[in-house]
C-alpha cells in the first residue's frame, strides 16, 4: 500500500541524488565546468577575499647586493547575498490515492513530476548563468485591450507554461502578476498570456516580462558582469575606475566573421589578465557561422566530448558551445577557473518540523514538495571574461 510516507521516502532516498546530480552536471555545459563548494559562505552571504596583481619579491640582483623588495598584497573583499533557488512539485491527493494500490502507477506518477521539475530546473539554471540576476525575460509590445496576445522581442528566455510577472515602466504590476505563458507563435513573434490586457495598460507604457517572483533574486550571471552601464558596482565593489572588475570587450563585423578575431580575444585575455580560455559560448547564429568558416576553409571539424555528455566544436582545442540564452551577436570567452558557485548546501528538500517533504497545500487537496538551494555565482576576475560582440 502506497502512503505519503512512502512518497516521502522515495523523494528523499531515490530521487534527491539523481535530481542534484542532473541539475549540477547536466543542466548546462558551462555549469558543469564551474566548481561548486561551500567555502566563503558567511551566514547568508558569500565573502570572497581576492588579491589583485602581484606582491613583488621576485627579482635578480648581484651576489652581495640587496634582496628584492616585496610589496604588500592588494586585497579586495567581494560580497554578495546567497540567492534562494527553488523547485516545486504539486501532486493532487486524488492522484496519490488512485495509485496507492499499484507500485508501478505510483512510480510513473512520481517520475512524471520529477521529469517536469528537472526540465524546468535545467532551463532556469542555464538562463540564470547568462542573465543579469534580475529575472528579466523579454519586452512586450503591440497589445490590444481585451486581448491576451502580446508581441515579444525575444523567445530565448521563454517557454510555454512559464509563470511570469509584468513590470510596467519599471514597477512590478500587481494586476499582471503570476501569469502563465499559455501559448506562443514564434513566426509572428507573439505570446499568449493567461490574462487579457485591460484598459489600464497604455500603448506608451514600457511593459517587460520577468520570471515570477524572481525580481533581483537570481544568480549574478554573465549578463551582469559584462553590463558595466547598469551594474556600476559588482559584488559590493564600485568598479567605475577598477580595470580588473570590468570584462574585456571586443567588437567585430559579423560580415567578416572569422577565426582571427576569436584568436585575438584569446590572446588578449592571456596577455593582459593571465586568463586561459577553456570554454567559448556563443549564439546559435554565430556557431553556424563558425561551422561555415571551418567548412569553407576545408578544415577538419574536431568534435570534443565534454563532461556531462555534451559535444562541442573545437577552436584550437577550446570547446565552442552554442547556447540559447546568448543574444544573436554575442559570444563569451571564459576561463572557468575564475567562476565559482558558492553554496550553503547542495539541492535539498524542504521539510516541516516533522521531517515531512510532501505537505498538503492549505485549503487545497494538493500535496507539494519543494527543492531548495542557497547559492551565488562569483567571478573573481571579471577582466578575464571575454565578451566579443558582432555588429
Amino acid at each position: 500500500m502506497i502512503t505519503l510516507q512512502t512518497a516521502d521516502n522515495a523523494l528523499k532516498n531515490m530521487y534527491l541524488g539523481v535530481l542534484s546530480e542532473q541539475l549540477n552536471l547536466n543542466a548546462n555545459p558551462l555549469l558543469t565546468l564551474i566548481d561548486k563548494n561551500s567555502e566563503n559562505v558567511v551566514g547568508k552571504e558569500v565573502h570572497r577575499v581576492i588579491t589583485n596583481g602581484f606582491n613583488g619579491g621576485i627579482g635578480a640582483g648581484t651576489e652581495a647586493g640587496s634582496l628584492p623588495v616585496s610589496n604588500g598584497a592588494q586585497y579586495t573583499l567581494l560580497k554578495s547575498g546567497l540567492k534562494n533557488l527553488y523547485g516545486k512539485i504539486e501532486i493532487s491527493d486524488k492522484a496519490i490515492r488512485a495509485s496507492a494500490s499499484s507500485e508501478g502507477a505510483f512510480v510513473n506518477l512520481i517520475d512524471a513530476e520529477m521529469q517536469g521539475l528537472l526540465s524546468a530546473g535545467k532551463f532556469h539554471m542555464g538562463r540564470m548563468l547568462y542573465g543579469t540576476g534580475n529575472g528579466y525575460l523579454a519586452e512586450l509590445s503591440g497589445w490590444e485591450e481585451g486581448s491576451a496576445v502580446f508581441e515579444v522581442d525575444t523567445f530565448k528566455n521563454l517557454m510555454v507554461g512559464m509563470r511570469v510577472d509584468l513590470y510596467v515602466d519599471g514597477e512590478k504590476s500587481n494586476e499582471y502578476s503570476n501569469l502563465t505563458i499559455v501559448d506562443w507563435d514564434i513566426p509572428n513573434s507573439t505570446v499568449t498570456l493567461s490574462k487579457a490586457c485591460g484598459a489600464d495598460l497604455d500603448l506608451v507604457d514600457t511593459v517587460e516580462m520577468y520570471a515570477y517572483g524572481s525580481g533581483n533574486g537570481e544568480l549574478t550571471g554573465l549578463g551582469a558582469i559584462i553590463d558595466t552601464t547598469n551594474f556600476t558596482s559588482l559584488y559590493g565593489v564600485d568598479r567605475t575606475n577598477v580595470a580588473w572588475l570590468k570584462p574585456t570587450k571586443l567588437t567585430a563585423s559579423s560580415s567578416s566573421f572569422g577565426e582571427e578575431k576569436m584568436l585575438e580575444m584569446v590572446d588578449t585575455l592571456a596577455t593582459n589578465w593571465n586568463a586561459n580560455v577553456d570554454f567559448i559560448a556563443m549564439s546559435y547564429v554565430l556557431r553556424r557561422k563558425y561551422q561555415t568558416v571551418i567548412s569553407t576553409n576545408r578544415v577538419n571539424t574536431d568534435i570534443l566530448t565534454l563532461a556531462g555528455g555534451y559535444t562541442a566544436l573545437s577552436f584550437n582545442g577550446i570547446p565552442v558551445v552554442a547556447d540559447r540564452f546568448i543574444d544573436e551577436n554575442d559570444s563569451f570567452f571564459i576561463d572557468s577557473t575564475t567562476l565559482k558557485l558558492h553554496q550553503l548546501c547542495d539541492w535539498e528538500w524542504l521539510t516541516n518540523d516533522k521531517g515531512q517533504i510532501l505537505r498538503q497545500k492549505e485549503g487545497y487537496p494538493i500535496h507539494t514538495a519543494t527543492l531548495v538551494k542557497y547559492a551565488e555565482l562569483i567571478c573573481d576576475k571579471p577582466a578575464g571574461l571575454g565578451y566579443l560582440q558582432y555588429y
